[in-house]
């Protein structure tokens, strides 16, 4: 089993990235630790708004893959456990919060564990210091406790990981857009470079492969036909060659501020492949299961995401219901509260009413004055009761205000969770989308180069510094140099220039053309396809 392990931001990538259902075959979200939510996208949020808010700290993931050998058989998830415990022990990882992953891409299992660096109660992020070495140290007493085997690298005590066979991002999406490995790239301008004894065959070798030469940052790179660059030295295979070499070697027929920039040679590929689209769709070629497999992707997203946007309708249907059944029953409070009131004081005015003197007290009241001061007691009376009656209704309108603010608010967070999981279904569906379309792409450039003829010749490398040797005989590389030195002296016998004859300038015929890889037909006055401008000048 090889783990690989990474400091890393872009939580929301991440997440998006390992929920990419066409990929893999199976996604599973095993467990979600130290997060309110129960979804990876909404853990990583909460983990980086930790990571903004405690510290300092960019890289706030640490991310983990295990993929162990398919040659001995799958792990168990009590050995995952065991593994990602071990993990943890020894990167410091302990009780922080992480989340497990696990992959099925054909057929074969593998785990992915996200961990937040950031621990809360302190305010700090976990420093991992040489976490390869110490996660080789893991895999090592792991693979011995429960009897694998491990790459011999692993065994020997100070020795690195080899680390040329990794890709990287970049050259892993170039490698899915196009088909074309690194090590394909690497051969075919290799073997250019090794086959040219001039900057002018080079050049036209590498054409033939569909690469333009181009200046970007630096001199000289390579644009291929399907407008991805690289730097021309990386892509020969020969440590005995350097950039400045390769400079020497083309700056004088072909000078740095001559070529093409990258963004112009990556237009010229794009009309190239316009044309032949263009010729292709004029033919009526089309890929109707290319269009299936679009469809089918669509029908599982749909499919996917269905529950959550019943979910998500039940969710608008409910806070509907809420919201009315709210306002009806502060609505019935206010109505009590007015009608208590209403009737107190019209049991209070029929008790006056009923109780008003009459007769001789009537009219010594009248008389005396006692009349006035009443009703101005109870004129008094009225106001206090009003007041009070107002205060209620304050503090009734203050409490519908806070239990609709209250309401609102629980309905807001409802809202962005199930907002937020849309959101996130929404860019795994993306990426899937992304994916499918890469893969289409790649297989349909895969499927040009096999009809034009164009797939990278299967070669041998020569330790002892030889030229390559194709494996298949081509007659680009083998041309049968008797018969082509025989034409061109029956070509001379009878007529034809002298220009392409002799040695012309002291320079071997034969190895030029072996290295070439064109078949020399003579110097002749018109200028067919195999004529070679470059003879004899």
């Amino acid at each position: 089993m090889i783990p690989f392990g990474s400091q890393r931001a872009s939580g929301q990538d991440l997440a998006t990235h390992l929920l990419n259902a066409h990929d893999n075959e199976q996604v599973e979200l095993a467990s979600v630790r130290g997060a309110v939510a129960r979804d990876l996208h909404g853990a990583v949020t909460e983990w980086e708004a930790q990571a903004h808010a405690l510290t300092r700290c960019q890289k706030y993931l640490y991310s983990l893959s295990i993929n162990p050998d398919p040659r001995q058989g799958p792990l168990t998830r009590d050995q995952y456990e065991d593994y990602i415990a071990r993990v943890e022990d020894r990167l410091g990882l302990d009780d922080q919060p992480r989340a497990v992953v696990f992959h099925t891409k054909n057929g074969r299992e593998h785990c992915h564990v996200v961990w937040s660096r950031i621990d809360a109660e302190n305010g700090k992020a976990v420093q991992l210091s040489y976490d390869r070495e110490k996660l080789m140290a893991v895999t090592r007493e792991f693979a011995r406790d429960h009897e694998l085997r491990l790459p011999d690298g692993y065994y020997r005590e100070g020795d690195e990981r080899q680390q040329g066979d990794q890709l990287s991002l970049y050259e892993k999406a170039q490698q899915d857009r196009t088909g074309l490995t690194k090590e394909q790239r690497t051969g075919e301008v290799t073997a250019a470079w090794r086959q040219s004894d001039s900057a002018k065959a080079f050049v036209r070798a590498l054409e033939e492969h569909g690469y333009i030469l181009a200046n970007g940052k630096r001199p000289y790179v390579l644009v291929d036909r399907y407008g991805e660059m690289n730097a021309l030295p990386k892509l020969i295979d020969d440590k005995t060659v350097r950039t400045k070499d390769v400079r020497a070697f083309l700056e004088k027929d072909f000078p740095p501020d001559k070529l093409p920039s990258v963004n112009d040679a990556r237009q010229q590929a794009a009309q190239r492949r316009k044309a032949r689209e263009d010729f292709e769709r004029s033919r009526g070629q089309s890929d109707p299961e290319k269009q299936d497999r679009g469809e089918q992707l669509k029908v599982r997203q749909a499919q996917r995401r269905q529950p959550l946007e019943k979910q998500n309708a039940a969710l608008i249907a409910r806070q509907a219901a809420e919201t009315l059944k709210l306002a009806a029953r502060q609505h019935d409070e206010k109505r009590r509260l007015e009608g208590t009131f209403r009737d107190a004081m019209e049991r209070l005015q029929r008790s006056r009413d009923q109780n008003r003197p009459t007769g001789l007290a009537g009219f010594l009241g009248r008389v005396t004055g006692m009349n006035f001061l009443v009703r101005a007691l109870r004129v008094q009376q009225d106001v206090r009761r009003q007041r009070k009656h107002e205060q209620e209704k304050a503090r009734l309108a203050e409490r519908h205000k806070a239990e609709q603010r209250q309401q609102a608010q629980r309905h807001q967070m409802q809202t962005l969770e199930i907002t937020r999981r849309l959101h996130a279904l929404a860019r795994v569906e993306q990426r899937e989308r992304q994916s499918l379309d890469t893969r289409l792409l790649r297989e349909s450039r895969e499927t040009e180069r096999r009809d034009t003829g164009r797939g990278s010749v299967d070669r041998t490398p020569d330790r002892k510094g030889k030229k390559d040797k194709p494996r298949d005989h081509d007659d680009r590389y083998y041309p049968d140099i008797a018969k082509a030195f025989a034409k061109a002296a029956d070509d001379g016998r009878s007529g034809g220039d002298d220009d392409g004859g002799g040695d012309s300038g002291g320079r071997n015929f034969k190895s030029v053309f072996k290295n070439r890889g064109h078949t020399y037909k003579g110097p002749g006055k018109g200028k067919g396809k195999d004529h070679d401008p470059d003879l004899g000048r």
